[in-house]
């Protein structure tokens, strides 16, 4: 053998062995597998709560589990980032969508590449594995409901913010809530189409702004994303509306605690985001190791399940308000 050939196998066993440990080739195993979770948008609360949870689960389960966070709720970035993670050869590719249908097709060619895919939020999902849900759309979404109408007295103007009108999951909780409403309090009545701001504060603070000008009968607003319920009440705050107009959704205790102590924004119901983040890698274990997932199994994280096709929904509801907040952001919510 050449000197020449030499170093080129040397090369190339060097260059392949650096491509290994910065994708995680080099430690992935049946019993070791590398799991990459995209989310929604990067650095707010939410998913930095997420994130906690996947490292503690991947460390106490021994395997490479990480958070990719795109900078802007934009389906695009998440695509991008999925073709990242099949270029890596992860094992498991972990997302919650911000436009399902969007993301069908780059999901399809990880599943053709051997990749399993578990999503969350998204239960209509087509190309995954499994979809799990820490609550249920029936149950989340007529809870919503009727807090609304308990604080309304049954009746008045409401609005309902989405992430977007591509979010499956906001979108159908608000189908529940708005359902429920029409069909139990014929006086509640809601204002123009639902508005896809809340996954941004700015965009949900100016929406809720304009609304209150467009309608001063306005007495709620639902907010289905994290951000909303956040970018609403502040706008509620600056238009000195608190006590006229509720806002209820789901938000991370720590960013809105000053806000429900300060009367603007008056709650919601959540799961913890940070026990999403230990079943995306659970269910990722399990997966990469062909384990089945049976009816009446107990999961970690999601107690026993009723798997409805590839849909694992439980109901693990917490409820927000001003006397269990300063707890729940105290644990780092």
């Amino acid at each position: 053998m050449s000197k020449n050939l030499v170093r080129i196998l040397c090369a190339g066993v060097v260059a392949f062995a650096a491509f290994a440990l910065s994708t995680g080739v080099a430690s992935a195993s049946p019993d070791h597998p590398v799991i990459g979770i995209v989310v929604k948008i990067g650095g707010i609360p939410w998913f930095n709560a997420m994130e906690a949870g996947i490292k503690k689960r991947a460390d106490q389960l021994g395997v490479k589990a990480f958070m990719v966070g795109p900078t802007s709720a934009d389906p695009a970035l998440q695509v991008r980032a999925i073709q990242d993670l099949i270029a890596q050869h992860v094992d498991v590719i972990g997302v919650v969508p911000n436009d399902a249908q969007v993301l069908e097709p780059v999901l399809q060619r990880a599943r053709a590449a051997g990749i399993k895919v578990i999503t969350h939020e998204s239960p209509k999902q087509q190309n995954t594995d499994w979809d799990f849900e820490l609550a249920s759309v029936k149950g989340f979404g007529e809870a919503y409901a009727k807090r609304l109408a308990t604080a309304l007295g049954g009746k008045g103007e409401y609005a309902v913010f989405v992430g977007s009108l591509t979010v499956p999951l906001h979108n159908a909780w608000a189908d529940a809530a708005i359902a429920y409403l029409k069909a139990n309090y014929p006086d509640m009545k809601p204002v123009g189409d639902r508005y896809g701001v809340a996954e941004d504060v700015d965009a949900s603070r100016k929406t809720a702004l304009d609304l209150m000008r467009a309608h001063p009968d306005l007495k709620g607003i639902l907010a289905f994303g994290s951000q909303g319920p956040i970018g609403a009440a502040r706008a509620v705050a600056e238009n000195h509306q608190q006590g006229k107009i509720v806002v209820l959704g789901p938000f991370s205790p720590g960013q809105g605690k000053r806000l429900v102590h300060d009367g603007v924004l008056t709650g919601g119901f959540m799961w913890n985001p940070e026990l999403a983040g230990e079943v995306f890698v659970t269910l990722g274990v399990m997966v990469a190791k062909g384990q089945p997932i049976k009816d009446g199994m107990t999961i970690p994280g999601l107690g026993v399940v009723h798997p409805d096709g590839h849909n694992l929904i439980v109901d693990q509801l917490v409820e927000l308000n001003a006397n269990t907040i300063d707890a729940l952001a105290k644990s780092g919510l």
